[in-house]
């Protein structure tokens, strides 16, 4: 499968990059937008090596991680093994048809994943279908607006426009990670529509500013919204 090749590939890369430290703006804006969790089920869609679901293990959740990676599911396991924080994790695509029939979940979570995943229809669907009526989807991705900068890519294609939705890889020198494994641009009707489209009503949104840092060093692109996280409650 071309998605999970994409992430196999990167997956040291990756897990040395994004750590266990979620102290960043985005990670702070999404835990704040979650909430207590302590005794509740969440399902953690495109966990990746289990940063975020490690977390919410630790704050008192029980977490089910999913990816489609087989590295980067292989890596969560053996911090769990290490860790021993209860996190159950699956190999799967989340966008299957009947994935994880008869679960039921009070919370779900993607943190950067939904631009990564292909079919946004069929992982919303399953988000819907998974959460309990009232629960909460959380998300953090790329501002569908963010036009970039001096070495830094935006979120649509290069030579083309905000209004071109299409996979695409990164070429600017500072997007280490989309230039390897690219990712979907979506407009941000696209994401709205799609997520009403499947019960999940918008419940608060928020546009965190990047790290002092980050800024500092892309002066240019800090001066449009980067990031985008959202909540939205299944209805």
């Amino acid at each position: 499968m071309v998605t999970e090749a994409r992430y196999d590939a990167v997956a040291d890369f990756y897990a040395a990059g994004w750590t266990d430290d979620l102290g960043d703006p985005v990670s702070s804006c999404l835990l704040e937008l979650v909430g207590a969790v302590t005794g509740r089920r969440v399902l953690d869609v495109a966990c990746g090596h289990g940063r975020v679901s490690r977390e919410l293990a630790r704050r008192g959740a029980s977490v089910l991680g999913i990816d489609i990676s087989r590295a980067q599911i292989g890596m969560a396991e053996a911090a769990e093994r290490g860790a021993g924080l209860g996190v159950r994790y699956v190999r799967e695509d989340v966008g299957r048809p009947g994935l994880l029939a008869g679960e039921v979940f009070d919370l779900a979570v993607c943190n950067f994943g939904l631009s990564d995943i292909d079919d946004l229809d069929g992982a919303l669907s399953a988000v819907h279908r998974l959460l309990r009526p009232g629960g909460a989807f959380v998300f953090s991705i790329l501002h569908p607006c963010f036009p970039g900068g001096a070495e830094v890519s935006g979120s649509w294609p290069a030579g083309a426009s905000y209004y071109d939705e299409r996979w695409w890889q990164a070429a600017g020198s500072l997007s280490t990670l989309r230039r390897q494994v690219g990712a979907n641009h979506r407009r941000l009707a696209t994401y709205v529509n799609t997520l009403r489209r499947h019960g999940l009503t918008l419940d608060e949104v928020a546009e965190p500013a990047p790290a002092g840092g980050w800024a500092a060093a892309r002066p240019d692109a800090a001066q449009f919204p980067v990031f985008l996280v959202a909540r939205c409650l299944n209805g």
